[in-house]
């Protein structure tokens, strides 16, 4: 009895509170409509449908994207980015793949430029256009886009997340040879250094997830603005994404035994997972979006009704 009485206590505190980004609507009626679509909405199916297309996708833009970097004209930055690559993946994955990294992050070949972006351009806009599809197979009403406009919108998105990627590497690897500038000066202790460039490589990292997710939410929907370009969704999927990503590295550095099981496809598994895990972050962001909007256009409607039964 008195469980029944707490759970009634904490849901009527609910259905008199909001929270930032919930546009006013309480929040045990979004809980309702966010419960519905994540039990209802075949979320896991989906982010699994979105891991396989996104990793297609990877290998010909990670050729596009490191093939593009002999061509930066900024000193040692090749081997910047490369120290860099050894902080944040996997080590086993990073051995796996730093002969062939190595080949050509540090040799100028416009052949394998050429080739790099056309078939980054088509298997990157074929991942999109998966996330896109995956968003309007949602437990609740959302108009998607027709194929045509859809395909078109997911290029244009490659393009802009490309070029977020590429800006984001830049600042990334720029600010860890501006450090060592400065620490070769005497200008910054070690201390601050290290602190420093953790500090500036989180918020680098945390600012690319969410201005990407972002712009991906606030594209997707058929009608522009039927979400906010920086909403509560945007703000979920982000920390789910950091977080997950977080957690999956320490655990495949520090626990994982996958390679002693599965040899060297390990690393195709490990990539795989990792893609599902912000698959389906996406999808449980992109769901808290459209159960806010949908519970506002509720509250809409019963106060329509509301007015139509008083007058």
């Amino acid at each position: 009895m008195l469980k029944i009485l707490t759970n009634n206590r904490i849901v009527n505190y609910l259905k008199r509170i909001s929270l930032p980004g919930f546009e006013d609507i309480p929040v045990w009626n979004i809980i309702l409509f966010f419960w519905n679509g994540l039990i209802n909405g075949a979320i896991t199916t989906r982010a699994s449908a979105i891991a396989f297309s996104f990793f297609i996708a990877l290998f010909p833009l990670l050729l596009f994207l490191f093939s593009l970097i002999p061509y930066v004209p900024i000193d040692n930055f090749q081997e910047e980015l490369l120290g860099l690559l050894i902080d944040v993946m996997p080590r086993n994955a990073f051995l796996a793949t730093r002969d062939t990294i190595s080949d050509i992050v540090l040799r100028e070949r416009f052949d394998l430029l050429s080739i790099g972006f056309i078939s980054m351009l088509a298997f990157a806009t074929n991942g999109v256009n998966s996330l896109m599809t995956a968003f309007a197979a949602t437990y609740h009403s959302f108009k998607g886009r027709n194929w045509i406009n859809q395909y078109l919108v997911s290029m244009l998105l490659v393009c802009i997340l490309s070029v977020l990627i590429i800006t984001a590497v830049v600042l990334t690897v720029s600010g860890r040879s501006l450090i060592k500038i400065f620490n070769q000066r005497d200008v910054l202790t070690n201390d601050i250094n290290y602190f420093v460039l953790v500090v500036g490589q989180w918020l680098i990292i945390i600012l690319l997830f969410f201005t990407a997710v972002a712009i991906i939410y606030y594209f997707a929907p058929s009608k522009r603005g039927k979400f906010r370009l920086f909403s509560a969704g945007t703000t979920l999927a982000t920390l789910l994404m950091l977080i997950s990503s977080w957690g999956f590295s320490y655990y495949i550095n520090n626990f994982g035994q996958y390679n002693k099981l599965y040899g060297s496809i390990g690393t195709v598994i490990v990539i795989l997972l990792w893609l599902y895990f912000n698959a389906l972050s996406l999808l449980i962001g992109f769901e808290l979006n459209i159960s806010i909007s949908n519970a506002r256009k509720q509250e809409l409607d019963l106060n329509k009704e509301g007015v139509l039964i008083e007058s």
